[in-house]
């Protein structure tokens, strides 16, 4: 095997897209902004048949991932094939307490962001994480540096397109899409050298990239093998996600209308466009291909908080 085909990548996908429905309802898909190769992604989150919105519910679905997330596919697939073999759920529980150990309890974290980027990435875009971050952690309470994550598609031609992600969620939608794109643009715009932002990454997934299937992970890695001629078919490409406080939703005890969440984050998003496009021309990523997703929120610090909470790690 040489190449990587898109179907090899879907072969590697985690979760239902169905369930993200659930908690998160789509506003607008693909926006594009003239002379940029920006798609813009909007979601609000959704209303359920009490007219209440539920961020718990969005924290405690993404708890429930953080396997998929946070541990390798290879070592989930082991642990799988040892519970099958001993019919127990042994193997899968292990790694389930070690995933939730490689999160910090800082009360400041980003973490709940990047999880939000990972689901978003792979049931929506259908782009698989091909690198497993959070085990490469020796400190729970430090992030890892380097992308927030890195993910994979490939184009018509056969080019294995490598999507450097950033996630930033915070009160004020212009910082968090300042301080996004400020941060993803050293892994796509930077020469090629051994001191590039990106090295270090580069250099991981040579040796950490991970499909699962020994021999789909055998083709993945030749792409980063510098004495490969497969290293030259490697374009960059960037997933972004940015989160932030909207107005639109309704106080604590009043109902919402979905109808309404929709068509709010509907108007708003012509201005947050036009604050992502012109943020693109100040970092010089206007022909950068990138995804971004834009996701209003009740409040950043409440999601930050009900991500803790569904943890189960008290901030610190």
């Amino acid at each position: 095997m040489s190449t990587i085909t898109t179907t090899d990548l879907e072969s590697a996908l985690t979760g239902n897209p169905e369930a993200l429905q659930v908690h998160l309802t789509l506003v607008e898909r693909d926006v594009s902004i003239d002379g940029h190769l920006v798609k813009i992604h909007c979601h609000c989150l959704s209303v359920d048949g009490n007219g209440r919105i539920q961020p718990n519910r969005l924290a405690e679905f993404m708890r429930n991932a953080i396997v998929d997330y946070a541990i390798p596919r290879s070592k989930l697939a082991e642990a799988k094939a040892r519970d099958t073999r001993f019919n127990s759920t042994e193997a899968v529980a292990e790694l389930v307490e070690r995933a939730k150990r490689s999160f910090t309890d800082l009360a400041k974290t980003g973490e709940g962001g990047e999880m939000l980027l990972f689901l978003l990435a792979e049931r929506f875009l259908k782009l698989p994480q091909i690198l497993c971050k959070m085990d490469l952690k020796t400190d729970a309470r430090m992030h890892f540096h380097g992308a927030d994550g890195v993910y994979a598609g490939v184009s018509p031609e056969g080019t294995l397109k490598l999507y450097w992600g950033e996630s930033k969620i915070y009160s004020d939608p212009s910082a968090a899409i300042r301080d996004c794109f400020n941060s993803l643009a050293p892994f796509l715009i930077e020469p090629e050298h051994e001191d590039a932002g990106r090295e270090r990454d580069l250099m991981l997934l040579s040796d950490k990239a991970d499909l699962s299937d020994p021999a789909l992970t055998d083709a993945l890695k030749k792409y980063f093998d510098k004495s490969s001629v497969m290293s030259k078919r490697v374009q960059y490409c960037g997933v972004a996600l940015v989160g932030f406080d909207a107005p639109f939703y309704p106080q604590e005890n009043a109902k919402a209308v979905a109808e309404e969440l929709v068509n709010a984050s509907r108007a708003e998003l012509t201005g947050w466009s036009k604050s992502i496009g012109n943020r693109l021309k100040l970092e010089k990523l206007d022909q950068m291909e990138i995804e971004v997703f834009c996701v209003p929120l009740p409040s950043a610090e409440g999601f930050r908080v009900a991500f803790l909470k569904a943890m189960g790690i008290k901030g610190q």
